[in-house]
């Protein structure tokens, strides 16, 4: 069901986006070179990336947002004709058709929306000591136990596991096994030292710091079954893009796990992603609220890393848009690769403050017709600055226009029509309870008890524990992150593919033995434990 009328409206090859002396249009084939939205509180952000999100799910692209306030959760519920939004489209020379959007609620903490989990091992090091706040040395110790653990096959699934492997490499000759023998972690803690002095003091400040991730609810973000981003890559019965809305009201409470969180979900699209060059439409839209959140106080590791996501992600068919206060928030590498910006007013109030106008002013392309610097003082609400990419990727000459109404509710949704989408989402089911395999944890609490043997890997032991090991090797699943050929890589996801069969299998016939849910439940827990070096990185 179209929402607006072809006249002006959406096109196969542009959204509309509102109109000043002339229409203002987001050219889908140049979606992907990424954007801006800016502009002061209560100025009307928030409306301009649900008319965004609406363009492209309309035109078949899912969408990612996160949702700071709630009021973006109205897009999955048709808006209201009321004489203000119908006045204003009829200004434009369209008409307003109200429409709602097939949407999925996801929440790091379960609580509004489907969960959010990632394991501690596709977090890595770099992005973990991030959230932690690690000064070096500690980013060096945390890097250590990751080594130890890929060369020792341990999984790491949830922030136990990291606590156990923490403990496990801190230096301790007195240490004896439960039988009084020599500490049956002697390999795992000597392993640890070849790669440099670990000391019981910086563990320990590491431990205190993930304490503190705990206690803000970080560690639900850790865990299985862990989030596979093809979820986000829907679209519903119609060939509209699925929107996917991140409840982020809680999360924004950990900052710092926010903006984590993001940049994880950037770094794992480019690492799955194959290439796509320049397709017509993009795969895949991300709007990220509050984005100077992602950038402030970020190491330079960190900032590099940032950048080459952001610069690198577009030839994989995403686009990445940020929306903030203000230009000067986003640090000069990544605005660079913004090419669509909508900005909105800016209040000039003290010296800061008008460098800040100026500054914005500054990255768009000149018009001889507007003073770009007084008009963002001047904007009212809903009226916005805007600058597109063109045709051939260089961006048009700012404008003013007045932003089109969303055809889907403004504002939030109730408790109760959240739960209605929820019972019937296509995701249902699979994320909502959490599963705890057998991992670094379990491994290690068995080698101190005496009951595994000292090479056991998360495989367990046994004959599959076997398999596992001599896959890991031949495919590289056992290789740490981010060092795996792209042969490796292939043939990693081929082995997941059919071990996911397998395991399916198995746990099936095990779950008719035995019986009921609680038979599956023991059959999946088992294959999962004996399969978890072979699945995992």
């Amino acid at each position: 069901m179209a929402a607006f009328d072809d006249k002006i409206g959406d096109t196969p090859e542009k959204i509309f986006i509102g109109k000043g002396e002339q229409p203002a249009w987001l050219t889908l084939a140049l979606g992907n070179r990424h954007g801006l939205v800016t502009g002061a509180t209560g100025t009307g952000k928030t409306v301009s990336l649900q008319v965004m999100a609406e363009g492209f799910a309309r035109a078949g692209v899912p969408v990612f947002a996160a949702d700071i306030k709630g009021d973006l959760s109205g897009i999955s519920e048709a808006g209201a004709p009321t004489d203000f939004l119908v006045k204003r489209a009829a200004d434009m020379g369209l008409t307003f058709q109200p429409d709602r959007f097939s949407t999925v609620f996801w929440d790091v903490f379960g609580e509004q929306g489907h969960p959010v989990r990632a394991t501690v091992t596709e977090m890595g090091p770099l992005l973990l000591s991030r959230m932690l706040d690690l000064n070096d040395v500690q980013e060096g110790v945390l890097n250590v136990a990751f080594r130890v653990a890929d060369d020792n096959g341990l999984a790491l699934i949830d922030m136990k596991d990291l606590r156990a492997l923490l403990d496990a490499i801190v230096p301790d000759p007195g240490k004896k096994g439960a039988g009084g023998d020599d500490d049956p972690l002697a390999p795992i803690r000597k392993a640890a030292q070849s790669f440099g002095n670990v000391t019981r003091a910086t563990v320990g400040t590491i431990q205190r710091q993930l304490l503190v991730l705990e206690n803000q609810g970080g560690a639900k973000f850790f865990g299985e079954p862990a989030l596979s981003l093809k979820d986000f890559m829907r679209t519903d019965r119609d060939g509209r893009g699925m929107v996917n809305i991140l409840v982020a009201d809680k999360l924004m409470q950990s900052p710092r796990l926010y903006a984590t969180f993001l940049l994880w979900m950037l770094s794992e699209l480019f690492e799955e992603l194959p290439e796509a060059g320049d397709p017509p439409k993009p795969k895949l839209v991300f709007f990220f609220d509050e984005a100077h959140l992602l950038f402030n106080d970020a190491p330079k590791a960190l900032m590099d890393k940032i950048e080459q996501v952001v610069r690198l992600i577009r030839s994989k068919g995403v686009g990445v848009y940020f929306v903030t206060q203000n230009p000067v928030d986003v640090p000069d590498t990544v605005l660079g690769q913004l090419g669509n910006r909508v900005q909105h007013a800016l209040r000039a109030f003290t010296p800061r403050d008008q460098k800040a106008v100026a500054a914005a002013a500054q990255t768009f392309r000149p018009n001889p017709k507007l003073d770009t610097a007084k008009v963002i003082m001047e904007l009212g609400k809903g009226e916005a600055l805007v600058s597109f990419l063109e045709g051939n990727g260089t961006p048009a000459m700012v404008e003013r226009v007045m932003i089109r109404p969303p055809s889907a509710r403004i504002g939030p949704i109730t408790p109760e029509e959240r739960k209605a989408i929820m019972d019937v989402s296509p995701v249902k089911g699979k994320y909502d309870t959490a599963i705890d395999p057998e991992s670094a944890y379990e491994i290690i609490q068995k080698r101190l008890a005496g009951t595994a043997a000292p090479g056991a890997g998360s495989g367990g032991g046994g004959i599959l524990g076997q398999i596992g090991a001599i896959a890991g090797t031949i495919f590289g699943t056992n290789v740490p992150r981010g060092r795996l050929s792209t042969g490796q890589i292939v043939a990693r996801n081929v082995t997941r593919s059919v071990a996911d069969k397998v395991a399916g299998g198995v746990a099936a016939d095990l779950g008719k033995s035995v019986g009921g849910s609680i038979g599956g439940s023991v059959g999946r827990a088992l294959v999962r434990g004996a399969l978890g070096g072979l699945l995992r990185r």
